[in-house]
């Protein structure tokens, strides 16, 4: 009867132990926070020259373009420029380029801390020729002629869509008193003159 109590009493032991270890309650595991480090800024940035366009027999001036950090001090900034395998300048700070394509470099020397660095970036440039647009020529007619060169005769009837353009051979050439006249049809087209029917 003894032996039985003390087995009894050594299990309820035991199975208030496990109650208790299961009522703890449970502690989270600490979470990883992971922190990135912001990108440090260069201490000089080359920045692109871009595409140039000229007039006539114009050259395009280009220079070395950069930004730099505070504390940055920039020594130089110079250009060498080459078209094809021909070196057409070299370290400059300013080139002039007639149309073409080229390869520049762009270096800038600069101090920061003491120490001299050198940053480089090479670019494709290509210098075009500007596209004007052209004015039709025109001259003004007299009575019902038209001066030579000038053949085609624009007559004003009314609104602009009923300007008209005749040439020698129609139905109202003859008797058609121009305000303009132009070396061609084309020309009449562009400045708003539409064909006579006849």
């Amino acid at each position: 009867m003894q032996q039985a109590l003390v087995v009894l009493a050594s299990g309820a032991l035991v199975f208030s132990g496990a109650s208790a270890a299961t009522a703890q309650p449970q502690v989270a595991a600490p979470t990883a926070i992971s922190v990135v480090a912001a990108k440090k800024a260069p201490a000089v940035s080359i920045q692109k020259i871009g595409n140039k366009s000229v007039s006539g027999s114009a050259k395009a001036t280009i220079k070395p373009s950069y930004s730099k950090a505070k504390n940055v001090k920039v020594k130089s900034a110079t250009l060498t420029v080459k078209k094809g395998s021909k070196t057409v300048a070299k370290n400059k700070a300013s080139v002039k380029l007639s149309t073409g394509t080229y390869k520049v470099t762009t270096s800038v020397k600069y101090q920061l801390k003491g120490k001299t660095s050198t940053v480089k970036k090479t670019e494709t440039v290509k210098v075009t020729k500007k596209v004007t647009k052209k004015t039709p020529v025109s001259k003004k007619g007299y009575g019902y002629k038209c001066p030579a060169g000038y053949p085609v005769k624009g007559n004003r009837t009314g609104s602009n869509k009923e300007w008209k353009y005749h040439v020698k051979g129609g139905a109202f050439y003859d008797r058609t008193k121009p305000e303009e006249c132009f070396k061609n049809t084309s020309d009449a087209r562009k400045a708003g003159y539409r064909a006579s029917k006849r």
